[in-house]
């Protein structure tokens, strides 16, 4: 199994990261599904925010459109192969505020029904004895298809928000072999550092 990996930012622009194992291992709070590593990137707009918390926020599900990072590029970390890839799932509406707390408790039946319906539409990049897992990404919006050969920066999809996700985002991981169910959790850096939970990022 590979020590580490380092790859370059999946993205362009200005991205806020979440869940860093830089501030705890697991960092989703699970090794589940080779996720003890996992990173989320969440892509801010111009102000250097998500979609704006409003009244409604508070009460009621958002369209996943109405926030800034929606359909955002997510680049190759690194040159490899794709090995696996789906965008068929929906985009389902965003969850925050109240609507937060009924969406977390859904995680455990998503779970039971296997690492696709977390991970939701995805792609699996085969990097030397890695593989990168880069979740949630947009309905129909693959630029990429198995057995091809991809290179650093390349566009593979649209950030979305299908599978296990309460706003538009991008989860990452790195494993050691495609067969995310038996997979081990590969920690990852970029450029050489592991950026901190809450912090600002920009590619």
């Amino acid at each position: 199994m590979p020590r580490s990996l380092d790859l370059a930012f999946p993205f362009a622009g200005l991205w806020l990261v979440q869940n860093s194992p830089a501030n705890r291992v697991p960092s989703h709070g699970t090794p589940l599904f080779g996720s003890s590593y996992a990173i989320d990137f969440v892509p801010l707009g111009d102000h250097g925010r998500t979609a704006p918390m409003r009244a409604r926020s508070w009460v009621r599900t958002e369209p996943a459109q109405a926030f800034p990072g929606y359909g955002r590029a997510v680049l190759a970390p690194a040159d490899g192969i794709v090995v696996a890839a789906e965008d068929a799932a929906l985009d389902h509406g965003a969850h925050r505020g109240l609507p937060s707390v009924g969406y977390a408790l859904s995680q455990r039946r998503r779970a039971a029904q296997g690492w696709s319906a977390l991970a939701g539409n995805h792609v699996l990049l085969q990097v030397g004895d890695a593989v990168v897992a880069l979740c949630h990404l947009q309905q129909h919006s693959l630029r990429v298809r198995v057995g091809e050969a991809v290179v650093v920066g390349q566009p593979l999809a649209g950030c979305g928000n299908s599978g296990h996700s309460t706003e538009p985002h991008l989860h990452l991981q790195a494993i050691d072999r495609p067969d995310v169910g038996l997979a081990c959790a590969v920690p990852v850096t970029f450029s050489g550092a592991l950026p901190r939970n809450g912090s600002v990022v920009s590619a």
